[in-house]
């Protein structure tokens, strides 16, 4: 009966204990990812929290820039390209902060009146499987 009562005892602690670990890491984002664009630079930044004890997280910028015509044709091949950032972000206080940039250079150059336009554009916390953007 002795055994049987500290068995369940240590269920019991077990089961109260899980959700408690769960909770302690639940990365999300807290705010909105910023996306800012200049000239032929688009640059996400970003804050994503409640990542717990994690070192650090691995984040990636992805986007499709175009070279468009002042007739806002759509570009062949050669005006198109995907572009792609990655970096590892220290986890501070359950919290990480990051920026990347990534900057389109066409051959040849896309000079006015032609303009760069980007889209397709995602970024993702590969740790931890998340999407922050879109």
């Amino acid at each position: 009966m002795r055994r049987t009562g500290l068995r369940l005892a240590a269920l019991a602690a077990l089961l109260f204990a899980l959700p408690m670990a769960v909770l302690a890491g639940s990365p999300h984002q807290v705010h909105d990812v910023t996306i800012t664009i200049s000239g032929a630079t688009l640059t996400a930044s970003g804050k994503e929290a409640g990542l717990g004890d994690e070192d650090q997280v691995h984040i990636v910028l992805t986007a499709t820039a175009s070279c468009v015509n002042p007739g806002n044709n759509k570009p062949q091949a050669a005006n198109k390209e995907t572009l792609t950032a990655e970096g590892d972000f220290p986890v501070q206080n359950g919290k990480a902060d990051f920026t990347l940039s990534v900057t389109a250079t066409f051959q040849p150059s896309c000079s006015p009146p032609m303009t760069v336009e980007f889209s397709d554009v995602t970024v993702v916390d590969t740790t931890n499987g998340i999407q922050l953007y879109p």
